[in-house]
């Protein structure tokens, strides 16, 4: 089983990052965090990195219905979606929540993991 759910796109890499908030959006999910990993990486330890941002989404909704069934379940959230720079083109990757929130071992996760599976899948597939 894979632990992300990736597209590649064409276009500018600041045009990617534009369009997946928007896409983020459109399924109720804002960006809590915007991590420039290859700004940071360049700050702290002078590499250069490809164009790599880690966006950390959130939707309201279903994170207080998974933090309802399980109070532990923030340390998996939010729920991370990466855009880098590829030769291909840019890649876009999101974590697959039904992957992750497996391992904790609560059934009662189930049908959340699933539902926000969904909304990330919709996100990538309409890029």
């Amino acid at each position: 089983m894979s632990y992300y759910i990736a597209r590649t796109i064409q276009g500018s890499f600041d045009d990617a990052i534009a369009r997946v908030t928007e896409a983020l959006k459109k399924e109720g999910f804002g960006i809590l965090t915007d991590i420039d990993v290859s700004a940071t990486l360049k700050k702290k330890i002078g590499v250069d990195f490809r164009p790599y941002r880690i966006l950390g989404a959130c939707n309201p909704k279903m994170a207080h219905g998974a933090l309802s069934v399980e109070d532990k379940i923030g340390v998996m959230l939010p729920c991370n979606v990466i855009v880098q720079q590829t030769e291909a083109g840019v890649e876009v990757a999101a974590v697959d929540p039904v992957a992750s929130l497996g391992r904790v071992g609560n059934p009662a996760l189930d049908a959340a993991a699933k539902t926000v599976k969904a909304a990330l899948t919709r996100v990538v597939d309409d890029l």
